[in-house]
């Protein structure tokens, strides 16, 4: 059953499942993801192990986690955490993400259950997770602290929150909108909208507000001369993410 409320934007919605076929496609509307997934997984695997105390030179480090990655699009995050032994559950509002992240998880052989579903359905469903993967999905939800604090409620006690959003800047309008939507074309246009980026500061209150300890933040920046990807312990100007935990 549905709850009343969501955070769901059907607008928001309706721009990803139009790209859905897309989403294994390096060099085709997702291509911007698939450039910073890794420093995306080097991030959360590594904040996974320390929370939790697992060692990643060990094979299936998170065996025995509970991780939702809400979100999930074509499973870009799901299948790493898979294979790192994390049981994972990948969510979408988009349905079209569903049937393309199932087909791939299929060929690779990982069994992720894959959900066309909201956080809130799965909070009345009375689902918990060590882990939620909230992933450049804050800038596109109408209400960033109901979110955030339906995540919490996903949480069991000790669990890990990681969340990645857009900063609300000049540099970011510069690098998100018209570098990757008007010049390079890796998105549509449309696909984000400035005003609904959050700051540091705001989200890091949105965390606290919903009953969350932050824990860790660190940007993740873009050179354009060696067209690659790093994380940063100070640069939060553009990407960046942010960690906490449910004591």
């Amino acid at each position: 059953m549905q709850p009343e409320a969501t955070t769901v934007d059907p607008t928001e919605i309706a721009k990803f499942e139009a790209m859905a076929a897309e989403w294994w496609d390096p060099n085709g509307k997702f291509r911007p993801l698939h450039m910073m997934n890794p420093v995306r997984l080097d991030y959360i695997a590594r904040q996974i192990a320390v929370e939790f105390d697992r060692d990643l030179a060990q094979p299936r480090p998170f065996a025995g986690l509970r991780l939702l990655d809400i979100g999930c699009g074509g499973g870009l995050l799901s299948e790493p955490m898979a294979r790192l032994g994390a049981a994972v559950v990948g969510a979408d509002a988009a349905g079209g993400n569903i049937p393309v992240a199932r087909l791939h998880a299929e060929e690779q052989g990982l069994p992720i259950d894959y959900r066309h579903t909201t956080a809130e359905a799965l909070v009345v469903a009375g689902e918990a997770f060590d882990i939620v993967l909230a992933m450049e999905i804050v800038e596109h939800v109408p209400d960033p602290q109901a979110f955030l604090a339906t995540c919490r409620d996903l949480l069991k006690p000790g669990g890990l929150l990681i969340a990645s959003t857009i900063n609300r800047n000049g540099k970011s309008f510069m690098a998100a909108i018209v570098g990757a939507e008007w010049i390079m074309r890796w998105l549509p246009k449309g696909t984000h909208d400035w005003a609904k980026f959050i700051t540091p500061d705001e989200l890091g209150g949105h965390i606290r507000a919903s009953g969350l300890d932050p824990v860790d933040r660190k940007g993740f920046v873009f050179n354009p001369l060696t067209w690659q990807w790093s994380i940063s312990d100070r640069d939060l100007s553009v990407n960046y993410v942010m960690a906490g935990v449910r004591r």
